[in-house]
C-alpha cells in the first residue's frame, strides 16, 4: 500500500509547520483517519495549574461564601437605573426635603426635626406599595405618625438638655413665651386658651420672684409646664401638623409619577416601550442558594460618565454633578460587580451604575449628620461573627458599607449589580446565619422583629439572627420590647456606651483615620434562633465573650497594625459553613429577554459543595 501524505489543519496550521513526523515507514498509525491528531492541553498527563486567586485587602471579606438558602423567586419589575432618571429623582427628593423644612418653619415656626425626613422615608417604605424605589407613592394611612410625632414634639420649641443653670432658666422662659404665642395666634378653644395663658403667666411670675433656683428647679418647673400645656397645644395645632404630613406625602406621589414618566420616555426613545417582562419561575418551591436581585426588563443604553482619578479618591461626574469615592471602595465595588453582575462582563455600564448608586445614597442621607443610618460594625466584630456564629449575610447593608458580598439593602435597583438581595422585609430565607444592624427607625425595627418571628416560625432548618439595637429605655421602643420577649431569644447582652465603636456611615469618602467613632449609647445584642439554628450556632459563653472582646475600642486599629507588621499569607481559609453550588449567570435581558434561573440545591446544606468561581485578575478601569 502506498504511503499516504499526512493531512494538516488548513485553519490553524495552513503551512503544515506544526505537523508531527510520521512514525516508522511514514505510514499513518491505524485508527487515525485523515491524518495524525494534534495534541491538546486536556490530553496531557498533567493538569493546568489552578488560576491565581486575587484577594482584595480592605475592611471586608468578599470571599466568604453564602450559607443562606431561599426559595427561587421571580425577577423584579423595577427598571434599570439611568443617570438622567436618577438625577431627576434625586433632584425632586432634595426639593421635597427643602419643602419640608419650609413648611415647618412657616407654619409652626420651628426647624424640621433632625433626621425626621430620613426616618419618614424609612417608615413609609415599610408600608409603601408604589413602584418607585425611593419616593413613597402608595401608602395607607397617608399621614405618617412618625413625622407627626416628631413635629409635635418640637412644638412650641425644641427642648434640649441644658448644660448650665442659666441655659435651663432661658429654656423655661422661651417655652412659656412660645406656648403663649401659639395659643394666641391659632383658633383654640376657650378652655385651652385659658389654661395655657394662665400657666405661662404663672411661670413668668415664678421666674421674677425666684432667686437662686437650682438647675433641677428649672427642669422640674419646665416638666410641669409641659404637662399642663402640651395637650392643649397638641389639640390646637393638630390640623396644621397633619396638613404638613399630607402635603409632603402628596408631593412625593406627584414626584414619583414624574420619574415614572421620564422612564417611560427613555424606554420609548430606545424602542423598548413594548418590552415584555421576563416571566418568573414555574415553581417557587425550589430551594437555591441566595442570589442577587434579577431584573425582568431590559436595560437602556447608558451615557458616558467622566472618570477623574486622584491620589486617594476618584471623582465620577455626569452633567457637572460630581460624586466622590475613595479608591479602595471603588475597587471593592468593582469586585462586587464582577461577582454579581452578569449582563455587563465588559464593564461598559459599570461607571454609570456606580454614579447612580452614589447619587442615590448621597441624596437619601441628605447630610453628614445623617450618617447614623449607615453605620456599620467594626471589622473585628464581623470576623468574630463569621468565625463563631457562621454569619455570612447582612440584613441591612449597602454596597458601600457591606462586609460580606451577600447582603440586603434599601434599594434593589441601584444595589443589585453589586450583590444586593433587595430590601430585607421582602427577603424570605429558610436557612442561614445573619447579622442585623438596622437603621434607627422605630417602625422599621418593629417590622424587622416581626419578620424575624415569622421566618423562625416557618422554618425547621438552621436559622439564626444576631441583632444589634440601640439600648433606648426612656421609653423603650416596641421593637426592643418584642425582641426581649421573643420565645426565639437565646441570649442577650448589653455593650455599655462609649465602650465600643462603629464604623462611620460615610466611610467610603472619609480618610481611614476618621472612620471609627465611639458609640454614644449602649447597644443591645440579641440572638434569635430556632432549635436547629441554636444547635449549630448557639451563643455559648466562650463565643459571646469573644464577640465582646472583639468590640472593644481600638481592636480594629490593633488588627490593622498587626497585619501591617506581619501580613498573613494570602491563603483562603476554609469556611466553617459548606461552600455553595455556584449560581449560573442570571443574565439581564437586552433585545430578547431570557432568564437563566439559578441551579437548584441537589444536596442537603450539610453536604460539601463546589465553591464559587474564583477571581482570576483585577479589572482596570
Amino acid at each position: 500500500m502506498p504511503s499516504l501524505k499526512p493531512q494538516f489543519d488548513p485553519i490553524t496550521d495552513p503551512l503544515g509547520i506544526g505537523l508531527a513526523s510520521v512514525p516508522g515507514n511514514g505510514q499513518i498509525p491505524p485508527g487515525t483517519p485523515g491524518g495524525p491528531l494534534k495534541r491538546r492541553a486536556s490530553e496531557d498527563g498533567t493538569a493546568l495549574p489552578a488560576p491565581k486567586k486575587f484577594i482584595l485587602a480592605g475592611p471586608w471579606d468578599l470571599d466568604v461564601p453564602t450559607n443562606v438558602i431561599i426559595y427561587e423567586r421571580a425577577p423584579t419589575n423595577l427598571l434599570h437605573v439611568h443617570p438622567e432618571v436618577e438625577a431627576l429623582r434625586c433632584g425632586l427628593l432634595a426639593k421635597l426635603r427643602q419643602c419640608y423644612q419650609e413648611l415647618c418653619h412657616t407654619r409652626e415656626s420651628i426647624d424640621a426635626p433632625k433626621d425626621s425626613f430620613n426616618r419618614w422615608l424609612m417608615e413609609r417604605k415599610v408600608i409603601d406599595c408604589g413602584s418607585d424605589p425611593l419616593l413613597p407613592s402608595q401608602c395607607f394611612p397617608e399621614i405618617s405618625m412618625s413625622m407627626y410625632r416628631e413635629i409635635m414634639n418640637d412644638i412650641p420649641i425644641k427642648l434640649v438638655r441644658p448644660k448650665f443653670t442659666g441655659d435651663a432658666r432661658k429654656q423655661l422662659s422661651r417655652y412659656a413665651e412660645a406656648a403663649k404665642k401659639v395659643i394666641e395666634s391659632r383658633e383654640a378653644s376657650p378652655e385651652s386658651r385659658k389654661v395655657v395663658k394662665w400657666n405661662a403667666e404663672d411661670t413668668f411670675q415664678w421666674l421674677r420672684r425666684t432667686v437662686g433656683a437650682t438647675f433641677d428647679d428649672f427642669q422640674d418647673r419646665l416638666a410641669h409646664l409641659k404637662r399642663q400645656c402640651q395637650p392643649h397645644l397638641t389639640e390646637t395645632v393638630k390640623a396644621s401638623v397633619e396638613g404638613i404630613c399630607l402635603k409632603i406625602y402628596h408631593l412625593s406621589s406627584e414626584y414619583a409619577k414624574k420619574v415614572k414618566d421620564k422612564n417611560a420616555q427613555l424606554l420609548k426613545e430606545s424602542n423598548l416601550g413594548d418590552a415584555i417582562p421576563v416571566s418568573g419561575p414555574a415553581s417557587t418551591q425550589r430551594k437555591v442558594w441566595c442570589y442577587p436581585v434579577q431584573f425582568s426588563l431590559p436595560t437602556l443604553r447608558l451615557p458616558q460618565i467622566e472618570y477623574l482619578p486622584e491620589r486617594e479618591q476618584t471623582m465620577l461626574r455626569f452633567h457637572n454633578d460630581a460624586m466622590c469615592i475613595n479608591n479602595t471602595h471603588l475597587t471593592k465595588l468593582e469586585h462586587l460587580y464582577r461577582y454579581n453582575c452578569f449582563d455587563d462582563r465588559k464593564f461598559e455600564m459599570f461607571l454609570p451604575r456606580v454614579w447612580c448608586m452614589l447619587k442615590r445614597y448621597q441624596t437619601y442621607l441628605g447630610s453628614t449628620e445623617s450618617q447614623a443610618t449607615q453605620m456599620a460594625l467594626p471589622v473585628t466584630v464581623f470576623e468574630c461573627l463569621q468565625r463563631s456564629f457562621g454569619v455570612s449575610f447582612e440584613c441591612f447593608g449597602s454596597p458601600l458599607n457591606c462586609y460580606f458580598r451577600q447582603y440586603c439593602s434599601a434599594f434593589a435597583d441601584t444595589d443589585a449589580y453589586f450583590g444586593s438581595r433587595g430590601p430585607f422585609l421582602d427577603f424570605r430565607p429558610i436557612s442561614g446565619s445573619f447579622q442585623a444592624n438596622p437603621p434607627y427607625c422605630e417602625e422599621l425595627m418593629e417590622a424587622m422583629v416581626n419578620h424575624f418571628e415569622r421566618l423562625l416560625s416557618d422554618s425547621a432548618e438552621p436559622l439564626s439572627f444576631v441583632v444589634f439595637l440601640p439600648e433606648w429605655r426612656d421609653p423603650a421602643p416596641n421593637a426592643l420590647i418584642k425582641l426581649e420577649g421573643s420565645h426565639f431569644k437565646r441570649k442577650q447582652v448589653v455593650v455599655p456606651a462609649m465602650e465600643h465603636e462603629y464604623r462611620h456611615g460615610f466611610q467610603h469618602i472619609l480618610p481611614k483615620g476618621e472612620v471609627n467613632i465611639r458609640a454614644i449609647h449602649g447597644t443591645l445584642v440579641v440572638w434569635l434562633q430556632n432549635a436547629a439554628g441554636h444547635a449549630r450556632w448557639g451563643p455559648t459563653e466562650e463565643r459571646v465573650e469573644a464577640l465582646l472582646e472583639a468590640w472593644r475600642p481600638g481592636r480594629e486599629r490593633e488588627r490593622d497594625r498587626q497585619e501591617l507588621l506581619s501580613p498573613p499569607r494570602q491563603t483562603p481559609v476554609a469556611s466553617q459553613t459548606p461552600a455553595p453550588v455556584p449560581v449560573p449567570m442570571p443574565m439581564t435581558p437586552t433585545a430578547s429577554p431570557v432568564l437563566l434561573t439559578p441551579v437548584p440545591i441537589t444536596a442537603t446544606p450539610n453536604t460539601t459543595m463546589a465553591a464559587p468561581p474564583t477571581i482570576i485578575s483585577s479589572h482596570t478601569i
